[in-house]
């Protein structure tokens, strides 16, 4: 039980941190304005265009 909830714990606080990154590090209000997969071929997410938030964005370098 403590490991289960020591786990759970665990991943609310990095989903919250990695949530913190991005809304320092995304200039635009939706993800994929920013993102290096932003284009038809290489993401079929539903949220696409308008994602504010996945697991598969990479900022574009």
């Amino acid at each position: 039980m403590k490991d289960a909830n020591l786990s759970n714990r665990w991943q609310q606080w990095k989903t919250r941190l990695q949530e913190w990154w991005l809304r320092q590090n995304c200039p635009t209000e939706f993800l994929c304005d920013n993102c290096k997969y932003d284009h038809d071929s290489a993401c079929n997410r539903p949220e696409r265009p308008n994602a504010i938030k996945c697991p598969d964005y990479r900022p574009r370098t």
